[in-house]
């Protein structure tokens, strides 16, 4: 059933010609409507303009659209209607490669490859130097995880191997560090690291999204305080908008989120 299911997926729309260069990060969404299933509507009239250099934060509850909105930027599916640009070129218009390698990308699912160490840390920037790839593992606090590996950045690891889930999302931080592409997306980034190292790699994604668009999915409000702009998102629609001060003063939905997080027992 599944075969058959895949033979009979429509082919993606082709491949457009335009490249992306020289990338500034504003990024236009208008009147964007997506569904996966056209008896489930999902995101409905969104619109934001983002300026370049602006930090954005995505807040809501599970299934509210944020996970899709990501996937909607990154072009792994295309909008039903509306249209999402970037530095004003509609993302249709631009070839999947030159929009997707302008985000750097840290997920809560973290992925590593069979390979060296050094080898997973430059995989998006594979002419790096041997002081680049170091200085980006010390940025991402796993340069001294690493030295105390058999080999240290010659050691061979897979995504079965022993390291840990944190340490496997430390080095993915240290991979887009050392890319340092002109926008990024990080989707709960630091989920799977002890407070204390977080609290060090958030002071390095203040460092890294600064003057960068970033895109911030978060569950953990605490690490989105200093974001520019906050989408609240509720089944699929920007409900409230605004930073972490006016959103508190409004008392609405954020406020309820924040405080339930925070309230004393």
């Amino acid at each position: 059933g599944r075969i058959f299911d895949l033979l009979e997926e429509e082919p993606e729309v082709a491949e457009a010609s335009e490249t992306l260069k020289d990338v500034k990060g504003e990024v236009d969404i208008k009147n964007v409507c997506f569904h996966y299933d056209e008896s489930k509507k999902l995101i409905e009239d969104f619109n934001l303009h983002v300026k370049p250099g602006m930090r954005v934060a995505i807040v809501g509850p599970t299934g509210c659209g944020k996970s899709t909105f990501i996937n909607l930027l990154m072009r792994f599916y295309d909008v039903n209607s509306g249209s999402i640009s970037v530095d004003g070129k509609p993302i249709r218009d631009i070839t999947r490669h030159s929009l997707r390698s302008s985000y750097g990308m840290v997920l809560q699912e973290t992925w590593i490859f069979e390979g060296t160490v050094r080898e997973n840390i430059a995989y998006g920037k594979q002419d790096a130097t041997e002081e680049e790839i170091v200085a980006a593992a010390k940025a991402a606090h796993c340069h001294s995880f690493i030295k105390r590996m058999k080999d240290g950045y010659d050691t061979i690891i897979s995504d079965n191997d022993g390291i840990s889930q944190g340490q496997k999302q430390l080095l993915c931080i240290a991979r887009v560090m050392l890319a340092m592409p002109p926008m990024l997306i990080l989707d709960e980034a630091t989920s799977s690291i002890d407070t204390k190292t977080e609290m060090k790699i958030q002071n390095a994604f203040a460092k890294m999204t600064k003057g960068k668009t970033s895109f911030i999915v978060a569950h953990r409000l605490s690490t989105i305080k200093n974001a520019d702009t906050i989408l609240v998102m509720d089944k699929g629609r920007i409900i409230e908008i605004g930073n972490h001060d006016q959103l508190l003063a409004k008392n609405g939905f954020y406020a309820e989120l924040y405080n339930s997080q925070f309230k004393k027992t």
